[in-house]
């Protein structure tokens, strides 16, 4: 029989109408009352860390969803995490980095209507969450509209249907019919020891997104307030350099030992500097390449390594390293120029 501990941390799943509107109120014990058994048997445990809407999830907090996994790790054999869905793929892509060498599933779920409510999808997606954390993998992943995505590679693309969540860049893990699991993808494990627990984060990270216009001097703000900031640039990561040029800039707060990520607005396909003169222009500067990483991604992984070095060499090192699928190895589609 499994062991699966549901850590509640809120979100619209436990979502009650109140004067104001929606907000989450049931609490870990009610929240189970509403997973049907199914095969595989399974004892479901459950305990509330906190009770917020997922619009208030803070980086504080995905230490303490981390820590409850690590401080009961060896007492269950999954986990089923249930929280909002507007920073639930921030979340997922955290705990991949701050727990590693998983050899059992870490299962974050939620809904677009509160479980309480007669039509909901909430009920499909906790139940599917439960049995995905009896299987034996190890990983972080999202468990939605009957849909299995690494947790890396979430993306919330849509507000009020079920099928919230996409998987970008990256094949579904699997399907969920009935209680069966359908693997698309062969998750391959590469633990091997114990759990590795990093819990250090530095939340003081910027994302900026570009758009035509933006003023260099924006970065004189940035500077004394964040030690990294990421930029969601054009197309293949290209940076404006006529009229208001942001390059000097940005190699300004480099010079000065912030870490800068460039990325992509694009969800699909990620940057590639090398394509373009606006592209290859900023890379003169010793930024960070994102690759086809997601933004969800890209910011708790900053995040988790200013928590581990200020050396911005080794902080590139390991922002461009492939860690829990969040990037593809040796991403290199451009052109033969």
């Amino acid at each position: 029989m499994k062991k699966i501990l549901l850590i509640a941390t809120g979100g619209t799943i436990a979502s009650v109408k109140g004067e104001e509107g929606l907000s989450p109120a049931l609490t870990a014990e009610e929240l189970t009352g509403y997973v049907p058994k199914h095969s595989p048997n399974y004892r479901l445990d459950s305990q509330i860390l906190m009770n917020i809407d997922s619009t208030n999830m803070q980086p504080e907090y995905w230490v303490k969803i981390a820590e409850a996994i690590y401080e009961n790790y060896h007492r269950y054999d999954g986990f089923v995490i249930t929280h909002g869905t507007d920073t639930m793929a921030y979340t997922a892509s955290a705990l991949s980095y701050m727990l590693q060498n998983l050899n059992k599933p870490v299962v974050l779920t939620g809904s677009q209507v509160p479980i309480s409510f007669e039509r909901t999808d909430a009920k499909k997606n906790l139940s599917d969450a439960v049995r995905f954390a009896c299987e034996e993998v190890g990983g972080v992943f999202i468990v939605f509209d009957g849909r299995v995505i690494l947790g890396t590679r979430a993306v919330k693309m849509r507000t009020k249907s079920y099928d919230a969540f996409e998987s970008i860049n990256h094949p579904y893990i699997a399907y969920i019919h009935h209680d069966q699991v359908d693997y698309q993808y062969e998750l391959r494990s590469e633990a091997v020891g114990e759990l590795i627990f990093e819990p250090s984060l530095c939340p003081d990270v910027f994302l900026l997104k570009l758009h035509p216009g933006t003023k260099p001097e924006i970065f004189d703000y940035i500077k004394p307030l964040y030690r990294g900031v990421i930029i969601e640039s054009f197309g293949n990561g290209g940076v404006p350099f006529q009229e208001r040029n942001l390059l000097p800039k940005i190699k300004e707060l480099i010079d000065d030992g912030m870490a800068v990520v460039i990325t992509t607005q694009c969800l699909e396909e990620g940057e590639d500097l090398t394509l373009y003169e606006v592209g290859r222009k900023v890379a003169q500067n010793t930024v960070i390449l994102s690759g086809d990483m997601n933004t969800e991604a890209i910011v708790p992984k900053l995040m988790w390594v200013l928590g581990k070095t200020n050396h911005l060499l080794e902080i590139k090192k390991i922002m461009e390293t492939p860690i829990a699928g969040d990037i593809t190895p040796k991403f290199d589609e451009s052109w033969d120029l």
